[in-house]
């Protein structure tokens, strides 16, 4: 039962913030969405869907609790209505996040879709409009979305950028009539919405100045024109989850979960020195694997650190920018992306930690380095015409690119045997980047075969040497089962050896 009313888990309150077209403002409107809802006491959980770290993050911030990803790609229906309810555990509501347009997938059945997952989820959906230079169009293309796939349930309206009276008072009254869908919110244009960004999206939340007072800002436009208690009350409309009993269950077998994911949310925007002093210590790990999270290096999966956990690993984390070493008794190392051009001076300048990471892969500690963290282990970074030197542990260099270089799904597969991956291995996830890889040294092997994406070569991902596997691929642990285990089972062996065991 839920804690607070008594509510089963599987019929947990929760709602979907859509739009029909990326830009809608969704985003923004979600965290007003979160952050106001939690100054009423309500314990609301968030979620984005798709492949997204940073929207997350935002969410993790404005929520006080960890933003879970969903998506198809990476989670079979089940999975996915698991890893919703390991993180409802204890909330009054959950708040999904759509991405892009509503009805937007890889192909034209709309796989992989926003409507997939609020299908699969029976979750209510709110729609945002932005009526920018639109009036009764608006209620067409609410219409529209109603009608194109009826088993999608949309329950409400929120019109963003609305400039004035009329155009409100003309807008709402239109969608009500066509539509029979009530509009819950009109939110006025105002500069105080604005959140910044850069060329993967918004600038992250630990990297914003006066984040609170930000989220604090959105949060009052919101609540002032958003009806919270209609949103409440869809959200409680959405009753009982598909195949809730059998994902109920498998919340209830994997009970480090909760645990793990508060601590989580917890540490996003806390300095590695302090989150070390405050991790538990399991005396019971096979490894300690350090993770590098800062302000250069932020993008990782929850799942991927659960992952890590449940197969043996104690996580330690630090810093990139502010530790002058990796801890002592770290066994691996795991370094997500992020945005280390933008850090690149710091990076530099911290010969300490650069030194302590190429002395480590020397020795051959495992390391998984994707996208961000490759770019830390190469020799040097071109960035806006000045160069940084990196860690230098892998021979090659990278450049940016005012052009994307990659942006999409992406799955390999394993085919050397000169990295501690089993062959034959899957990895799925996804790549989004700038950078690109040159002066690569031809001696160095790239364990995998890309099958969707682009990877290090166009062809091939994972770039080895010693104990290091590095690559573009952002690999996502659900789904790919053998990612953790190896890891951690390398990281086991290697401390074997370095204690003489």
């Amino acid at each position: 039962m839920h804690e607070k009313e008594g509510t089963p888990l599987a019929a947990i309150p929760r709602v979907m913030i859509a739009a029909p077209h990326g830009r809608s403002g969704k985003t923004v409107l979600t965290l007003g969405l979160l952050r106001a809802l939690r100054q009423r006491d309500v314990d609301v959980r968030p979620f984005k869907k798709g492949c997204d770290f940073i929207d997350p993050g935002w969410h993790a911030l404005a929520a006080k609790a960890t933003s879970r990803n969903l998506d198809r790609y990476f989670m079979e229906p089940d999975q996915l209505r698991e890893v919703m309810l390991e993180n409802a555990v204890g909330a009054d509501m959950c708040v999904v996040e759509a991405a892009m347009g509503l009805y937007d997938g890889l192909d034209v059945e709309g796989s992989c879709s926003s409507a997939e997952i609020a299908k699969l989820t029976a979750t209510p959906v709110i729609l945002v409009v932005d009526v920018t230079r639109m009036t009764r169009t608006a209620a067409a293309l609410v219409m529209g979305c109603c009608a194109f796939d009826p088993d999608v349930r949309i329950s409400g309206v929120i019109l963003n950028k609305v400039r004035g009276q009329r155009q409100r008072e003309l807008v709402t009254q239109a969608i009500e009539r066509y539509c029979d869908v009530p509009v819950v919110g009109s939110v006025p244009q105002d500069a105080g919405m604005d959140v910044p960004d850069r060329h993967l999206g918004l600038v992250t939340g630990p990297e914003t100045r006066g984040r609170e007072e930000l989220l604090d800002g959105i949060a009052a436009v919101v609540a002032r024109h958003v009806d919270l208690d209609a949103v409440r009350f869809i959200a409680r409309c959405a009753g009982q989850m598909p195949r809730a009993a059998e994902a109920a269950r498998s919340v209830a077998e994997a009970g480090l979960a909760t645990e793990t994911l508060t601590r989580e949310a917890a540490e996003e925007a806390r300095p590695a020195a302090e989150v070390r002093a405050s991790a538990p210590n399991r005396s019971d790990a096979s490894a300690v694997v350090a993770v590098m999270r800062d302000e250069a290096f932020s993008f990782y999966y929850p799942e991927n650190l659960l992952a890590l956990e449940r197969a043996g690993a104690r996580l330690t984390f630090v810093s990139s920018l502010a530790d002058a070493a990796l801890p002592p008794d770290a066994d691996g190392l795991y370094i997500g992306g992020g945005f280390p051009e933008e850090h690149a001076a710091r990076l530099q300048a911290n010969a300490g930690m650069r030194e302590s990471v190429r002395a480590a892969a020397e020795r051959g500690m495992p390391v998984y380095a994707e996208c961000g963290g490759l770019m830390y282990l190469g020799r040097r970074l071109s960035f806006r015409g000045a160069t940084y030197d990196m860690a230098g542990a892998l021979g090659f260099d990278t450049v940016m690119h005012e052009k994307q270089r990659a942006h999409g799904y992406a799955l390999a597969v394993v085919r050397e045997s000169d990295s501690w991956l089993p062959a034959g291995a899957v990895l799925k996830g996804h790549e989004h980047h700038h950078s690109q890889v040159v002066d690569l040294d031809p001696a160095l092997p790239l364990a995998c075969e890309m099958r969707r994406g682009r990877g290090v070569t166009g062809e091939r991902d994972g770039l080895c040497r010693k104990g290091i596997v590095a690559g573009y691929l952002h690999v996502n642990a659900i789904a790919s089962p053998a990612w953790a285990p190896s890891f951690v089972q390398a990281a086991a062996r290697y401390r074997a050896l370095r204690q003489g065991l």
